[in-house]
């Protein structure tokens, strides 16, 4: 019990002698409104800001003359979706009309209109991997989304089909091998 009482002692001693009282610390400054370094804002400066901004919040918007657009949500959401780019899975090797083979993997389709010719780029990454010339069509291939991509197979060829809110347009596309092999 000694042993106990002489070590608790000793603790005792040795953290009063570690003991600091704030000075200078926050609490001196406890309920100061500047104790931050902000400077209180009196009632006078307080008063001449809000007449400085009186005219700003009075003032009417101006009426324009003729037609006004008024853009609706509908419009919005389908400019938002205009700007996505739609990604196709292109699932074998393809015959590409200069000859080439299109390999299989996933590529995203960006369309132009020169010319009133169509093109249609695929990607991989930041590399064009080719550019086709596509048929304009008023055909939406039953697809419920206005942007869309797909790759189908229709009675041996492959048909690359693109909708976008401009135009859809299609690419009649032949296997690179045969299924006869």
């Amino acid at each position: 019990m000694k042993k106990i009482l002489s070590l608790t002692l000793i603790l005792l001693i040795v953290n009063s002698a570690n003991t600091a009282f704030a000075d200078g610390d926050l609490w001196d400054n406890f309920g100061d409104q500047n104790f931050y370094g902000t400077k209180a804002v009196s009632e006078k400066d307080f008063d001449k800001a809000i007449e400085t901004k009186k005219g700003i919040f009075d003032k009417k918007p101006k009426k324009s003359k003729g037609d006004t657009y008024h853009q609706g949500n509908e419009t919005e959401i389908i400019n938002q979706k205009a700007e996505e780019l739609p990604v196709v899975s292109v699932t074998t090797d393809v015959k590409l009309p200069d000859e080439a083979i299109l390999p299989v993997g996933h590529y995203q389709v960006v369309s132009e209109k020169v010319d009133n010719k169509i093109y249609l780029k695929l990607y991989q990454g930041h590399f064009l991997m080719t550019k086709l010339e596509a048929y304009e069509t008023l055909d939406d291939f039953n697809e419920p989304e206005i942007n869309f991509a797909n790759f189908i197979y229709e009675n041996g060829k492959y048909k690359l089909t693109y909708g976008s809110v401009d135009y859809n347009a299609f690419v009649e596309l032949e296997p690179a091998v045969s299924e006869l092999q």
